[in-house]
């Protein structure tokens, strides 16, 4: 490991991961309070505390996208909805919020302004509130960022380790567009596709599904942010102890996307959303979940099992390419996008 903190350090992946365990988690005395049914140690997408019978969950986020307006949202929109997805794959419904800001000296009051409006916009139509916050101004600092916590009532605890043998996988739309939205901004590329990042907030959807097909038949949810698909449903299956097959032909990825991933050689697959949710379901139920996922987003889709042989580690997600060859979708060591959310 590296004496130094670099930004692979925080980029999602692999490397990220030992990072955090070695040096911040493990350093940490985590889930020593019998009210905490899920603690730091598990590296899920929210904390979970037992108050009086009612499951609460607790997640906290910042975000340092840069810039920070980009085709399709903002960094406004983007800490609502941040905040809103790791409750909703937690199985919670979302309450209350937090939001603090870390503002330049010298930016510009208008364009504070614009984020403060995504940031209300975005809250109503989720229906969170905003109840507390902080604001600091420092020297130094090449734009705004913003730290975020919210807690949320869990229907159901839904955990990322939660699959069981034979269940479905399902995901609500086309994968990997916030990450090349904000590559496009950040390099100024010139590209004909019309890429919009697809930030937004899922809990509507994760509700839906589960009125249709009952909590109890969705056995595990990730948000793909950070490391995109292949980091999610890695963690997932690792955690799950099953090894998870996923068909490439399944998997939605918009042509404007391909055809950028070709063109740079970015995996669609590696690169972050912010509007997407993976669902595992019972086998039993996968066509209802699907058919309500489609009434949100036609490319909505599933797109593998998982099998009932035990995890392998990090060789734990098996692709079965177009080509009908098989090969391992491993971790990637970190997002290949800088200071993407």
């Amino acid at each position: 490991m590296d004496k130094k903190i670099n930004l692979s350090f925080g980029a999602g992946g692999q490397k990220m991961e030992e990072f955090l365990r070695k040096h911040i988690i493990g350093k940490l005395d985590v889930c020593k309070n019998e009210k905490c049914l899920v603690g730091l140690d598990k590296m899920d997408d929210a904390g979970v505390l037992d108050i009086d019978g009612k499951k609460l969950a607790f997640t906290a986020d910042s975000f340092t996208v840069d810039p920070i307006f980009f085709p399709g949202g903002s960094i406004g929109k983007l800490s609502v909805c941040g905040i809103v997805n790791d409750l909703a794959v937690m199985g919670a419904k979302p309450l209350a919020m937090s939001l603090s800001l870390i503002i330049p000296s010298g930016f510009d009051v208008d364009e504070l302004e614009k984020v403060i409006k995504d940031v209300a916009n975005t809250a109503k139509k989720v229906r969170i509130s905003i109840i507390c916050g902080d604001t600091k101004v420092v020297e130094g600092l090449d734009n705004l960022m913003i730290s975020a916590s919210g807690i949320g009532i869990c229907e159901k605890v839904v955990k990322d380790s939660g699959a069981r043998a034979r269940d479905k996988i399902l995901i609500n739309g086309s994968v990997a567009n916030h990450g090349f939205a904000v590559l496009l901004a950040q390099k100024k590329f010139e590209f004909e596709g019309n890429i919009q990042s697809d930030v937004a907030p899922v809990w509507e959807i994760v509700e839906a599904v589960a009125k249709e097909i009952g909590w109890e038949n969705i056995h595990a949810m990730k948000d793909p942010t950070r490391g995109g698909i292949s980091e999610a449903l890695n963690e997932m299956a690792i955690k799950s102890g099953y090894v998870f097959e996923i068909e490439e032909k399944k998997i939605p990825v918009n042509e404007s996307i391909r055809a950028l991933s070709e063109i740079l050689g970015i995996s669609p697959y590696d690169m972050s959303n912010e509007g997407k949710v993976l669902m595992v379901v019972d086998k039993s139920y996968e066509k209802e979940a699907l058919r309500v996922m489609k009434e949100f987003d036609e490319s909505a889709n599933s797109i593998g099992e998982v099998k009932k042989e035990k995890s392998l580690g990090n060789l734990s997600v098996v692709l079965k390419t177009k080509e009908n060859s098989f090969r391992y979708l491993q971790r990637p060591l970190g997002d290949p996008v800088p200071r993407v959310c």
